[in-house]
């Protein structure tokens, strides 16, 4: 089973997110345990004691700039796959995000198709 770190601030994104997982038909994007942070810092601290494959990160959060943790996860030898959220769609904006080491970029708002599509090309096979 394949785990995926949410890391979002709003509620409303996160239950967007749960349910989109829910609904999916796709048995690997069902089976995945999901795994949630809203904030940086809860963040960093379920990654210092539990392995993920995926992490969906949100950029922009109250306790800071998700891009940092990208920039973190990117030197661990253990790295998980990062997908920025964001609603910072110029090209500079999506050029510091894979700058930063994330692997994939999905633009706020997407839809259930989008984010299922860009999930299931970074979960481990």
């Amino acid at each position: 089973m394949s785990r995926v770190l949410l890391v979002e601030d709003e509620e409303l994104n996160r239950v967007l997110v749960r349910a989109i997982l829910a609904r999916a038909t796709d048995d690997v994007i069902r089976g995945v345990e999901l795994l949630e942070a809203g904030s940086l810092e809860r963040a960093r601290d379920t990654l210092a004691h539990t392995d993920v494959d995926v992490v969906l990160l949100d950029v922009n959060l109250p306790d800071g700039n998700g891009l940092s943790l990208a920039a973190d996860l990117s030197t661990r030898p253990d790295r998980p796959q990062v997908i920025a959220l964001t609603a910072s769609v110029l090209p500079h904006e999506r050029a510091a995000a894979m700058s930063a080491g994330c692997d994939a970029f999905l633009d706020k708002p997407y839809g259930a198709q989008d984010l299922l599509k860009v999930l299931a090309s970074h979960l481990p096979s």
